[in-house]
């Protein structure tokens, strides 16, 4: 067998894999998901806290990769230098498990997105619609076994595609924008008062995280950039440049229609919205654009599942097996165990009651620990002045502000997310670390854990079993 080929990928390739994270299903459903909890100056309010923290977060990575080259798995990597193996394993696997959901939410939309044209589709959890969204995983799936390198550049022409009914949904609802309908959705409907947005804000947080995941996409990929430098760079104006966009959508949304109607607007809402302005080819204009955009993060997040968990296995936090590597360099053993747990997902959405919105809340609730984790080390590596020589003590005091924010916000948002999201993530991080038994009996550790992971496994084994009691009391409902 020849030797794998070296794939590289370029400052653009980069920002693509960002962008192309970043912007996807979220995005065409913001109109409704941000009218039915808030109005106007909560939306904002969500969107200065959402991307402040956000900001930050894309701060500590573009420290982190600058001050820990060698550190070349992004997200995985920096939780297990900081915090050990166990903590590496939970970020890995929480990152690759929210990866997978967010692949479900994909495909769970694009089937949805169809069945407004063809009923059998329905809310793409019909029968028809599992059907074809296996077709579609599988499809995807031998798609990237042909390469990475190859892959990436099509994830970039279909970034490059999707902005383009973004871009022509910004113009005509700035355009379709009405005075008196944005004024009128200001405050939400209800009395202008703190208290009521604050209550509005919280319940739009979990949104927010959703659209962001996705931001660490070069730094995850960082063992394939052409230039190290770029990785930072890249993540840095990709999420500055979505930001953008997801407020201008959300808040021009605002100018067209009042928020009960927003509210209503069926899922992709962005298509209502441009509807109401253009007439019906509006509706079909962003349909398209969504199936463009939605496919196109759909491999995105497949390239990142898959990255995730072959670099844990190559550091030995996962079973070896899954760092086996075909004659392109791509990590086949781990994309076979990753689109097997996505078409496992798959099936579970015929008995989820609105499985879109599941699964969209649950990849935020599995990567805000990873993103915790991340954070935190870039506190801690600033906190002891590692990775940095005297001269540079202003830059140390400013990536300390920027680990600090960030660790809040990522802490904050696992709270505000509810203790029904922590429950059911319990539920996927318990059983999941059998991965991790398996990989310290290969090492012939002579314990899996040492103390403090054991107290960190118990607490999310306890949990697991309080998410899978609830269940079957009906307290806890999918």
């Amino acid at each position: 067998m020849s030797a794998p080929q070296k794939q590289t990928l370029s400052f653009v390739a980069l920002i693509s894999l960002v962008v192309g994270s970043m912007i996807g299903s979220g995005i065409f459903a913001l109109p409704a998901a941000f009218a039915r909890t808030t109005g106007g100056v909560g939306a904002m309010i969500a969107w200065l806290i959402a991307g402040t923290g956000m900001l930050m977060l894309a701060l500590v990575f573009q420290n982190l990769s600058m001050r820990r080259p060698d550190l070349d798995s992004g997200i995985y990597a920096y939780a297990k230098a900081g915090f050990g193996d166990y903590a590496g394993f939970v970020s890995a696997a929480g990152y690759w498990i929210g990866c997978c959901l967010a692949d479900v939410a994909c495909l769970v939309l694009i089937k949805a997105t169809i069945g407004q044209f063809v009923p059998a589709f329905g809310d793409g959890t019909t029968a028809l619609a599992i059907l074809s969204a296996s077709l579609l995983l599988w499809g995807v799936h031998f798609l990237i076994l042909r390469g990475i390198r190859e892959a990436a550049a099509i994830n970039t022409i279909a970034t490059i595609a999707k902005l383009v009914p973004i871009a022509t949904f910004l113009f005509v609802a700035a355009v379709g924008m009405k005075r008196d309908v944005f004024a009128a959705n200001l405050w939400g409907g209800e009395p202008a008062s703190l208290s009521s947005v604050a209550g509005q804000v919280r319940a739009t947080m979990l949104v927010t995280v959703f659209v962001f995941v996705g931001i660490e996409g070069a730094s995850v990929y960082s063992r394939y950039a052409r230039r190290r430098e770029d990785v930072g760079l890249a993540t840095v104006l990709g999420f500055l440049g979505v930001l953008c966009l997801l407020v201008m959508v959300t808040m021009f949304s605002y100018g067209v229609l009042l928020r009960p109607e927003l509210a209503a607007l069926a899922t992709p809402s962005m298509a209502g919205v441009m509807e109401a302005v253009v007439g019906p080819w509006g509706k079909v204009f962003v349909s398209i654009g969504l199936l463009i955009s939605v496919l196109g993060n759909y491999l995105s997040w497949s390239l990142l599942a898959a990255e995730v968990l072959h670099s844990a296995a190559r550091d030995n936090t996962m079973p070896s097996v899954l760092a086996r590597e075909n004659a392109r360099g791509v990590p086949a053993a781990a994309l076979w165990l990753t689109n097997g747990l996505i078409q496992l997902f798959l099936l579970v959405t015929w008995f989820a009651e609105y499985a879109f919105i599941l699964a969209l809340k649950m990849t935020s609730a599995m990567t805000l620990v990873p993103y915790l984790l991340v954070a935190a080390y870039g506190f801690k590596l600033a906190w002891r002045g590692e990775a940095y020589t005297p001269e540079e003590e202003s830059r140390r005091r400013s990536a300390l502000v920027f680990g600090a924010i960030a660790t809040l916000y990522a802490a904050s948002m696992l709270v505000f997310g509810g203790t029904k999201y922590l429950l059911l993530s319990a539920l996927l991080y318990a059983p999941g670390t059998i991965l991790f038994v398996i990989s310290r009996r290969e090492q012939r550790h002579a314990s899996v854990f040492r103390r403090g992971e054991a107290v960190l496994f118990a607490i999310l084994a306890l949990a697991a079993v309080v998410a899978l009691f609830s269940l079957a009391t009906g307290r806890l409902v999918i």
